[in-house]
C-alpha cells in the first residue's frame, strides 16, 4: 500500500526548530570508572585537523570518531570509540550558543541523570563532556561549582545567548548507546510482518513507558524515529530515546504554570498521571489531542504509543513533508488531506477510531480492544503505563 503523505503541516513543538536525531548501541559498556582521564581532557577526537576543537591541543582524547551518522539544525551524531576499552558509542555533539540549543541538551541531560536504575529498552547513557575553548569537563547535574554548567541553566532559563563570538564556542557531548540497528522505522519496513515481533515489541515499550513514569519522566515526544535497534543478543532488542522534549517531573513542588498542585505530595512525590503540563511539544501525527491544547499529563505518552503500534502492526504509514521519508503513522483521511489522529479528535471528540484500519489485518479483538483505549479522546478513559503493561502482557497480536 502506497504510503499516504502529509501536507506542509510543521511538527508541533516548543519553538526551537528542527530537532537534533538521537544517538544510535552497541556490546559492552562504553568504558569502565577507570578510564577517568584528569578533567581538561579532550572527550573525543577526529583524525583529520578540522575536527579538532577550538583552542589548542589538550590531553589525550576518550574517544576517536568515526563517522557521522546523523544530523540536525543543532548538532551532529558520530559513531565513535572508546579508546581505551575499544567500545563503540554514539557521541552526539551540540553547539550550546543558542538558548533552545542548551534547552534540548539539559532536558536530555537531566532525565538521563534522573534515572538510578538501567533499563534494558532505555538508551544508555554513560557521560555528558561541557566543552569550551578545546577544555573539557566531565559534567554532573546540580554542580554548582561549575560556574558553566550554571551558566547554561542561566541561559535556558532566561533564554539568552550563551557566548558572543564563534572563538567562545561551547559544545556539550553525549556519550551513549551505539545502536546498530537503525530506528522502529528502518527495521519494520524492512521485513515481513511477524506477529511474534510484534508483540515483542509491544512488551518492550510498554515496558519501557512504564520505567519512565515510575521513575517520573514523562518522554512528550514518542515515535518510531526515536525508538532504535540493537540485536547484539541475537534478538531485536529495543531502546527510548531522545529526551530532548522530556520533562522530570520529580521533586517539583506543587505551584507555577505547569502544575495543578493535585500530582505532588508531601514529599515531592509525583504521580505522572495527575501532574498537568502546558508546554504543546511533540511531533504532529503521535499527540494526543489534549497536548494540542497544551493541558495533559503523562497519559499523551499512552496515546502516542497506542499510534506507534496500531501503526505498526498495520503497517500504516505516511510520508513526512519536512524529510520525504516514509514514516509509521497512523492518521485520518479528510478528503485529499491526512490529520493527525489526535488533532482530529481535539476537532470531534465522539469520531469513533477504525481499527483495523485494513480489511486483511488479522488483528485479535485484545489488541483492537486495547488499542481504542489507548487512544480514547479523553486521557481519563486511557490505561495508565501500570495498567497498560499489565494489560500488554495479557493480549496476542494476530487473531
Amino acid at each position: 500500500m502506497e504510503a499516504a503523505k502529509s501536507s506542509e503541516r510543521k511538527r508541533r513543538r516548543r519553538p526551537l526548530g528542527q530537532r537534533l536525531p538521537a544517538p544510535l548501541t552497541v556490546n559492552g559498556s562504553c568504558r569502565s570508572s577507570e578510564e577517568e582521564e584528569e578533567e581538561g581532557a579532550k572527550p573525543v577526537e577526529k583524525e583529520e585537523k578540522s575536527a579538532r576543537p577550538p583552542g589548542g591541543e589538550v590531553s589525550r582524547p576518550r574517544y576517536s570518531l568515526l563517522a557521522e551518522i546523523g544530523r540536525g539544525t543543532y548538532g551532529v551524531v558520530y559513531e565513535a570509540v572508546a579508546r581505551k576499552s575499544g567500545a563503540r558509542v554514539a557521541v552526539k555533539k551540540i553547539r550550546c550558543d543558542a538558548p533552545e540549543n542548551v534547552e534540548l541538551a539539559l532536558s536530555e541531560f537531566w532525565a538521563l541523570t534522573s534515572l538510578r536504575r538501567r533499563h534494558p529498552n532505555i538508551v544508555r547513557f554513560e557521560e555528558c563532556v561541557l566543552q569550551r575553548n578545546g577544555l573539557a569537563q566531565k559534567m554532573s547535574h546540580g554542580n554548582k561549582s561549575s560556574h558553566l554548567y550554571l551558566r547554561l541553566v542561566e541561559a535556558s532559563l532566561k533564554g539568552e545567548r550563551l557566548f558572543g563570538s564563534p572563538e567562545e564556542a561551547c559544545y556539550l557531548w553525549f556519550v551513549m548507546e551505539f545502536c546498530e540497528g537503525g530506528d522502529l522505522n528502518q527495521y519494520i519496513l524492512s521485513r515481513r510482518p511477524d506477529p511474534a515481533t510484534n508483540k515483542s515489541f509491544m512488551l518492550q515499550l510498554t515496558s519501557a513507558i512504564a520505567f519512565l513514569h515510575k521513575n517520573q519522566i514523562v518522554h512528550r515526544d514518542l515515535k518510531p524515529d526515536n525508538i532504535l535497534i540493537t540485536e547484539r543478543s541475537g534478538s531485536p532488542v529495543l531502546k527510548v530515546a531522545d529526551f530532548g522534549l522530556s520533562k522530570v517531573c520529580a521533586g517539583l513542588a506543587p505551584r507555577g504554570k505547569e502544575t495543578t498542585g493535585e500530582g505532588v505530595n508531601e514529599n515531592r512525590t509525583v504521580n505522572v498521571n495527575k501532574y498537568w503540563l502546558s508546554s504543546a511539544c511533540g511531533s504532529d501525527f503521535y499527540m494526543a489531542p489534549e497536548v494540542w491544547e497544551g493541558h495533559y499529563t503523562a497519559k499523551a505518552d499512552i496515546f502516542a504509543l497506542g499510534i506507534i503500534i496500531w501503526a505498526m502492526i498495520e503497517r500504516i504509514t505516511f510520508v513526512d513533508a519536512e524529510t520525504k521519508k516514509e514514516l509509521l503513522g497512523t492518521y485520518i483521511k479528510q478528503g485529499s488531506e491526512i490529520v493527525p489522529v489526535g488533532e482530529a479528535l481535539l476537532e470531534n471528540p465522539k469520531m469513533e477510531l477504525h481499527i483495523p484500519q485494513k480489511r486483511r489485518t488479522s488483528m485479535s479483538e485484545g489488541i483492537r480492544q486495547l488499542l481504542k483505549d489507548m487512544l480514547a479522546a479523553n486521557p481519563q478513559d486511557r490505561p495508565d503505563a501500570f495498567e497498560l503493561e499489565t494489560r500488554m502482557d495479557q493480549v496476542t497480536c494476530a487473531a
